[in-house]
């Protein structure tokens, strides 16, 4: 174990020092613990436990925090031990000098923490992929079927589970192993709120964005909340220049069912992609969506069908010439069929709303000044949503405010 340079101190940080003690108070969890305890030590922290999983890292940049967890020259490594049992290593790369007292006193709580924290050993990761795709795709029959198998790779699902999906979308130029990253920190964050959470990717590389499935082995309400937060929590702060989206099921005591929380959980995180405002989302947060569940899950192409007959033109109407067509839809609903509410709320003139709807009933058949064409956009909007579909249209000009419709250059 190298010891870190030491010299003539700065004076502590008594706020940081604090945000540490009430991140650990709090149940915060180790990511929150470990950011605290870098501000205090005015340093670059990357945490693992014993078996070298990293935990938690407090770095300035994706590169700092490769410099961390490869120990280049600059990073100490320091012993974390709990009544002399070893529970970890901190890798440090201080900007400062050092206070010993400080410094014994901040690894002395990190060491607890993870102590307090630690979870069973971890199975493979291709184990936990293995288990988490069989789940869902119901090849593990009955509940007891699925306790056993979550039993192989230590998982105890006796008490039940929630599922979280989570999606990351890169609005900034990708990076070589930006998928692995974003399963990190989603594992990272998953495990601070319940310890023996186990995540994947998926492969649905229809998503415009990385999409990973987590499994909560917690019943518990306040226990799946936590976790979602806190893997909201860890992305923002480990991924600059990209959004998230969490969904998130309702707790489910029988493992048998648990197919039927990672589909509460899909819709919960597809009706967030539309709703910028509440980007972690829980199933019963999602309102009339609910009531499409059995469809996306047991007749997918019923509610495919619905959609392409309602919403689809108008979505790819947007897609072609970059009109916003289905915005005006959706704002004209939420306020309640008033053309001057939706102008108001689109800051656009009433005389391009009404063209736009006109569109509207030329392309989908659909009146929105009739309750019937009204109800069905309403729900082929819905069914958009809870089938994951994405839907980019506009800023360009239309025809009717001036300038002519203009094809999108491929």
């Amino acid at each position: 174990m190298s010891t870190p340079a030491q010299g003539v101190p700065s004076a502590p940080d008594l706020a940081a020092l604090d945000a540490i003690t009430d991140a650990v108070g709090s149940g915060a969890g180790l990511p929150e613990v470990v950011r605290a305890a870098a501000r205090a030590l005015d340093a670059s922290l990357a945490l693992s436990d014993r078996a070298g999983h990293v935990l938690a890292v407090a770095a300035r940049s994706t590169a700092d925090e490769r410099a961390l967890l490869s120990g280049r020259e600059g990073v100490d490594e320091l012993d974390l031990r709990v009544a002399d049992e070893p529970v970890g290593t901190l890798r440090l790369r201080a900007r400062s000098e050092l206070d010993p007292l400080i410094l014994r006193l901040v690894t002395t709580l990190i060491a607890g923490e993870v102590e307090r924290l630690r979870a069973p050993e971890r199975a493979s990761a291709a184990a936990a992929e293995s288990f988490l795709r069989a789940l869902l795709a119901r090849e593990l029959g009955d509940g007891s079927a699925v306790l056993q198998a979550a039993e192989a790779i230590g998982l105890d699902l006796a008490g039940g589970a929630s599922v979280l999906v989570v999606r990351a979308h890169a609005h900034v130029a990708g990076e070589d192993g930006r998928r692995a990253r974003v399963l990190s920190l989603v594992e990272r964050g998953a495990r601070a709120g319940c310890p023996g959470a186990v995540a994947a990717l998926t492969e649905r590389h229809e998503l415009p964005g990385d999409e990973v499935i987590v499994l909560l082995p917690e019943a518990a309400e306040d226990v799946a909340e936590r976790a979602a937060e806190s893997v909201r929590r860890e992305l923002q702060a480990g991924l600059s220049g990209h959004t998230f989206t969490v969904g998130r099921s309702r707790p489910c005591p029988d493992p048998g069912d648990l197919h039927r929380a990672a589909s509460e959980a899909l819709l919960a995180a597809n009706v967030a992609e539309g709703d910028a405002e509440r980007p972690v989302l829980a199933f019963e947060e999602t309102g009339a969506y609910r009531l499409l569940l059995s469809a996306m899950s047991e007749d997918p192409a019923e509610l495919q069908r619905f959609y392409a007959e309602t919403v689809e033109p108008l979505v790819a109407y947007d897609e072609q010439y970059e009109t916003d067509l289905v915005a005006t839809v959706e704002a004209f609903l939420d306020a309640d069929g008033n053309v001057a509410g939706t102008a108001q709320r689109l800051f656009t003139h009433r005389h391009t709303i009404r063209y736009r709807l006109e569109r509207v009933r030329e392309l989908s058949g659909l009146d929105v000044g009739s309750t019937d064409g009204r109800e069905k956009l309403s729900l082929g909007l819905k069914a958009m949503r809870v089938l994951g579909i994405a839907h980019r249209g506009g800023p360009a000009s239309e025809a009717g405010t001036g300038a002519g419709r203009v094809p999108r250059r491929r």
